[in-house]
Order: C-alpha cells, then structure tokens, then sequence
C-alpha cells in the first residue's frame, strides 16, 4: 500500500519537474492515468478482504527505538480509497476540458494528485502521527486549490478561511489522539480501538472525545464550524466537485465511524453526534432555500448529507451504520456529478444563476441526460442507489427510541429540500421556456460529460444490483465500523409499509417546497439576520478581534525598544527560575569544604572582576576589553578543572572575538553618551542583580542535588569503544550530537549571510564614495 501512496506523489513530482517540457493539457492526463491506476490496485487489494481480514503494511519505522507506523486497508477504508480515486480519475479527465488552455493546469494537476496522496494516506493510516500528517495534507493542498484563481479576493479570503478552520481543528484533533496515545500506551488506531476498556476508564477519555469531535466537526463542516464549505465554493468546479462532494468534507465523517466503536456507547457521543448531524442537515436545508447560484446551493445540499451521515453514527445500532454507508455512496456519487453538471452549465451558458437560467434540454441534450439520471438519485426515486439511501435511514430511524419523531420530522424536511433541488436541477434548468443566457449553450466536449454520466449511471446500476452492493460495499464497511461481520440485505421493494410512505410524504414536501421556491428564495435571502448574526459573520467577528489583539498585543510587546526586550528577557527569566525554585523544593545549598579552596578560586575572582570592570567602564572599547576578561578567566575555569581542549577553544574564541569588536570600535566610532536617567539605572541593576540571584540560586540548588552519573559515565564508556575517540566532549560534539552541533553550524552560517545581505549595500555605497 505504500507504494500506491508514492504513485500519485512521483507523478506530482514528475509534472513539476517537467514545468515547460509537459504542455498544461497532458497533465490532468497523467493525474487521471494515475487515479485510475489507484484504483485498480485498490480494487484489487479489495478482492482479497472477502472475509474481512484488513491488509496491512508499514509506512514508517525506526527500529533501534522501537516505534513506526503503519497502513491498514479493512472495508471502511476500501470504500473511501476507491470513491477518493476513482471520482478522482473522472474529475482529471473534466479538468482537462473544463480548463482548457489555462496555462495553471499543469500546477492544478499536481496540488489534486497531491491531495489524492494526502486522502488515500488518511484513509488507510493505522497511525496517529501518519493520519495527522495526512489530515494536516489535505488541508494544505485545499489552500492551494480553494485558492486557485489567487488574484480574485474572495478565493484568497475562502482559501484562508477553510485552512484556518481545517487546519486549526486538525491541531486540536492531535491532542486528542495524543491522549488516547498515552492512556493505552500505543500509536496504532486499531489497537487504540481494541484496548476500549482501559481508554474509557482514563480520567482523560471525555476529554479527548470531545477533542475528536471538534477535529472532525471542523473539517466535515458541521455546526458551528459549517461555513467555510459554502465559501470554499470560489474554487474551480473541478476542485469544489472533488473536494467538496465526496472526498475532503467526507474525511471527518471517516474518522467519526473510525472511533464510533470506542465511544459508540457513550451517552455523550451519541447525544452530540445526534443532535448536531440533525442541526448541521437541516440548517443547511434550509440555506439552499436561500441561494440561487447552483454550487452553493449544492454546497449547502452537502452540509445536509454531512449532517445526515453524523446523525446515522451517532444513533449507533447496526442498521442506522448500514445506512450510513449506503447514503455515504450514494451521495458521493450523484453529488459529484451534479457539480459536475453545475460546472458545465456555467462554462457552456456563462451563468449558474438558477433564475436565469432554463429550458436548456435542446441545446444541451447529453448533459439533459446526465442530470435528470443524477436528479433521480438525489431525490431518492427507485431504482437507484440514492432510494436505497434514503429507505434505510427512514428504516433505522424508526428504531432510535424516544427520538425517533423529532429525527424523522427533521429528515423529512431535509430530505424533502434534496428533492427540491433535484427539481431546480433537472426541470427548471432543462425544461421549459429556453431562457436567454450570456453565452450560447451547447453540450461540452465528452471529457467534461464522462464523469456525470458515468457516476449517474452507476447510481442507476446501484440500485438495480443492490444485492451486490450490500454484499461487496455496504456490508464489509459497516462491519469494519463494528469490529464484527454485518450482513446487508439490500433490495429495492420493501412492501407497502411506513418506511414508503415516508418517502412517498418526501415527495411530497419535495415537490412543495419546488413549487414555491421561486417565493421561498426571496423571502430567505430577506432575512438580514442570517447574514448578520450567522457562524460566518461570528468568524469574521472573531478573526477581526484576534487582529486587533495582535495589534494591540505588539504595540505593547514589540514597541521596538531593544533595551525593553532586553528588561523583560531577564526579568522573566529572573522570576521564573526564583518562583521553580521556591514552589519545588525550597532553596538548597550544597555543603561546602573551606579546604578545598586552591588557585582555582582565582578563576572565579577573575570572572566576577571582569564582569565589574565591564559594568564601570566608562567607554565602550574598555568594556569589550573588560568583557575579554571574563571569557579568558572561564578560560581558565576550564582548564584548571581538566578540559583542556575546552579551554583553548574559549581562549580562541574570546580573543577573536575581542580582536574584531575593537576592531570595529576603532573603525566605526561609537560616541553615543548613557541617556538613561537615574530610575532607569536602578531599574537596570535591580533586574541584572536579581537575574544573577536567580542563577546563582538555581546552580547550588543543582550542585545541592545528588549527582546521577549514569549518563556521564555511559558517554565516557561508549565514547571510545562506540565512537573511536578518547576525548569525550569532542566524541558527544562531532558523534552522539552530530545534528545538534550541524544545527549550531547551519544556523551561525545563516546568521553570516544574513549579516553579509544586510552590510552589502553599506559597503558598495563606501566603495563608491
């Protein structure tokens, strides 16, 4: 399996190092090739699960500590794979049309096929560090994509927007996971997910739900967190029908059904899944009400499913999972193809304007097609998958108890406003009076009509061969969700019963709310209180508040006085080191021997003399030559208490160091006279005593502390008989911290080009005075 994760990666990196040599045409080609080959290999992959054993495989591991992480592909996983490559492989071959002769196309390639990479990763991690770095991937290349058309305000502003919420949920879904890593002592969500009992006996386990949920909350676009989906919708159609129907939004309702077995008999999970999956579909049912641009309502027709899915996880029996597997592919399947179908209506007419917009079938008889086939599933009318959908959650629905009235309503009203809009997409758009348009219509080339009418059609075949989807698809995912087999009887006829006539009443509400939507809309979008007072205008509220914070936050903080930074740098350090100390273990001294004071002292009394000569100096050039003191002193310190080597290193340092400041002294003059006033001094002496108080303290409170020499005396075993050399300090340097000391290097030698950047233009103006 991870290989089929480089596969898409080295096609990203093949198409960006060809740049010029690969025409931008070829390269959704080549993204679509790679999709499809994804799919196969997932497919494959597939066929040997019939029994349900997951395939595993490792992805990243150290041995000599003891940790990696890994892949695990079960039925859940399978499900998401093929849904992620293979509405992917359709959604290349539409780009490759619908963005004919952009000169970005070959950039838009990779960002897809690297947010491919990052779906299939998260779907198939078994790790908590892998499916965060994954998470966190989709997030980025959906910056990158939302944000595609980058000299337009608004796609700046909704890439900006979905990243900040995304990405700041993926920061908190970590520490969630991370709790769940140290309460059962492992990484792996498997057995994270099998050690349930000592997960939910942690005093941290309500806490970390409650993390999880706000992660996926944020990126499956829940209330309050639901606002960032419809902006997102400034990106490119192709982006917003692979994102935002069946790939991206649909990651948080993956890991929802992931953890549904930890916490599925939690009252709370159960209550906030429930509660919020029914606020999430039917606020968003009742925003489409609102909109006449055909992405956002469709945009908002996906908050529905979304809420609808995490209402059906939730609500936790076996039927209501089944359900939500049947419903999650029917879904991804009619929702691609209606963006799809947006899409083109917008590039072939000029306009997505549902009032503007109609009598379209004889212009555009193939995409006629294609919709009405795609209209038919999303209403939920047999035979397709979508009937199959809607039928089991009415059917699981019906056993949730005391809820159950309220979750119906709330579903007949969601379900009703899906109808509705099936109709503005099928009739109103196809049939009827032909409506002037900007452009002249016309059906678009086939590779923007391959993937409408190829998903459209297998929602058809769903529904005819539901057998085989239950048994193949709906069956092996719900049983991956419950840790057991589940068998999933799918077919289309249940008989004259009440799940029936609730569809027959979704019709019904459907077709009303069709017909009056030209009445509906107005009045909706009428409604100032929504926009003022909605979770969008609370976000730019609370990110306009942040900005203020931070600009007041700097003014008081970075006021651009070094001599400031410098006061508060100590103080702080001052006072947190006395305040460790006293609300530890006290203040501790060590015992001292009178006797063992020898000629070393005097490295000690030369050290605090420069320091004190440094400070009475009175110009500059005594001061570093006094400050020289102190280095040649702990020079001495050094070498008196046997480091040697140690010791000529600081002796070459300081006097190097003292050589190039008096140097500059003497060629650059400084004559600025001490401007602080009286308060300023004392102040300044109060902090400099009280930091070295605080030092002081915390070096006896350590020489006070008895001494662990288990880690010096491995370094001066292991030292010569791992490392070869004798002298231990150097064999820790250039050995055991070999990248902290080529840290140190990288970062001086960056310091010196910064110092060289900024010192140029001073030089080339002496040179030519």
């Amino acid at each position: 399996m991870t290989h089929l994760l480089a596969l898409p990666l080295l096609m990203g990196i093949v198409a960006s190092l060809a740049g010029t040599r690969l025409p931008p045409r070829h390269a959704p080609l080549l993204g679509a090739a790679v999709a499809a080959a994804c799919f196969a290999a997932y497919g494959f992959l597939g066929l040997g699960m019939a029994d349900g054993v997951a395939v595993e495989a490792a992805f990243w591991s150290v041995p000599a500590l003891g940790i990696g992480g890994g892949l695990r592909l079960d039925g859940l996983g399978l499900v998401f794979a093929l849904l992620i490559s293979g509405i992917g492989f359709f959604i290349f071959l539409y780009a490759h049309r619908y963005l004919e002769g952009d000169k970005r196309l070959t950039r838009l390639s990779v960002m897809l096929t690297l947010f491919m990479t990052a779906m299939l990763g998260a779907v198939t991690a078994d790790d908590v560090i892998v499916l965060f770095i994954f998470w966190e991937m989709t997030s980025l290349t959906s910056f990158f994509l939302v944000g595609y058309d980058h000299e337009k305000p608004g796609a700046r502003q909704a890439a900006l927007q979905a990243l900040l919420v995304t990405a700041g949920g993926g920061l908190v879904l970590l520490a969630g996971l991370l709790m769940l890593t140290v309460a059962t002592g492992t990484s792996s969500l498997s057995a994270i997910i099998a050690m349930r009992d000592i997960v939910l006996t942690d005093p941290t386990a309500t806490a970390a739900m409650l993390l999880i949920i706000v992660g996926c909350f944020t990126k499956s676009a829940q209330i309050p967190f639901h606002f960032w989906l419809p902006n997102a919708m400034a990106a490119p159609t192709p982006v917003s029908a692979y994102l935002h129907s069946a790939t991206m939004v649909k990651l948080g309702i993956y890991l929802l059904a992931r953890m549904n077995p930890l916490y599925q008999d939690e009252a709370l999970w159960q209550s906030i899944l429930t509660w919020f999956g029914l606020g999430t579909a039917a606020l968003g049912a009742l925003l489409a009400l609102r909109e006449t641009d055909l992405k956002r309502i469709l945009a908002y027709t996906t908050l529905t499913a979304l809420g609808t899915l995490t209402l059906l996880i939730g609500a936790a029996p076996t039927l209501t999972l089944t359900a939500a597997m049947a419903f999650l592919v029917a879904h991804a399947l009619y929702k691609a193809a209606m963006f799809m179908i947006a899409g083109i209506v917008d590039h072939e007419t000029g306009t997505r304007d549902a009032r503007a917009l109609g009598g379209l079938r004889k212009a555009m008889p193939a995409t006629a097609i294609a919709t009405v086939l795609a209209a038919l599933s999303m209403a939920g009318l047999p035979p397709f998958i979508g009937f199959l959908g809607k039928e089991l959650i009415y059917e699981s629905l019906l056993e949730a108890g005391p809820a159950a009235l309220l979750l119906i309503a709330g579903m007949l009203f969601v379900n009703g406003v899906n109808v509705a809009v099936a109709g503005l997409m099928a009739i109103r758009l196809f049939f009827g009076g032909q409506r002037p348009t900007p452009a002249r219509p016309h059906d678009p080339p086939a590779g923007m009509l391959a993937g409408p009418w190829t998903l459209a059609a297998l929602g058809l075949a769903g529904g005819l061969l539901s057998g085989a989807v239950g048994l193949w698809i709906v069956g092996p995912s719900a049983g991956a969700i419950l840790g057991a087999p589940v068998t999933a009887d799918l077919y289309l006829w249940h008989g004259f019963n009440l799940v029936l006539g609730l569809s027959g009443l979704t019709l019904a509400t459907g077709g009303a709310l069709y017909l009056g939507w030209p009445r509906i809309q107005p009045w909706l979008a009428g409604i100032a209180a929504i926009d003022r007072f909605g979770a969008n205008a609370g976000y730019e509220k609370g990110l306009a508040g942040i900005i203020r914070l931070s600009e007041v936050s700097t003014a008081l903080i970075q006021h651009g006085d070094l001599r400031g930074y410098l006061r508060t740098l100590f103080l702080v350090t001052a006072a947190g080191l006395l305040l460790t100390l006293l609300l530890r273990d006290g203040f501790a001294l060590p015992g001292f021997d009178s006797g063992t004071v020898d000629i070393r002292a005097l490295a000690f009394l030369g050290i605090a003399g420069g320091a004190l000569a440094t400070v009475f100096a009175r110009t500059l050039f005594g001061a570093v030559v006094c400050s020289g003191l102190v280095g040649f002193a702990t020079a001495l310190a050094f070498l008196f208490f046997g480091a040697p080597d140690v010791a000529f290193t600081q002796f070459a340092v300081e006097t190097l160091l003292v050589a190039i400041l008096a140097f500059a002294l003497v060629k650059m003059p400084i004559r600025r006279a001490d401007d602080r006033t009286a308060r300023d001094r004392v102040k300044d002496g109060g902090i400099a005593i009280a930091s070295g108080v605080a030092v002081t303290a915390l070096l006896l409170a350590v020489l006070a502390t008895p001494f662990d020499s288990r880690l010096s005396d491995w370094f001066g075993n292991a030292s010569l008989t791992d490392a070869f050399g004798r002298n231990v300090v150097n064999v820790i340097l250039v050995d055991f911290r070999a990248l902290d000391t080529l840290g140190e290097i990288t970062v001086l030698a960056i310091a010196a080009f910064a110092v060289l950047a900024l010192l140029r233009p001073m030089l080339q103006e002496t040179r030519k005075s």
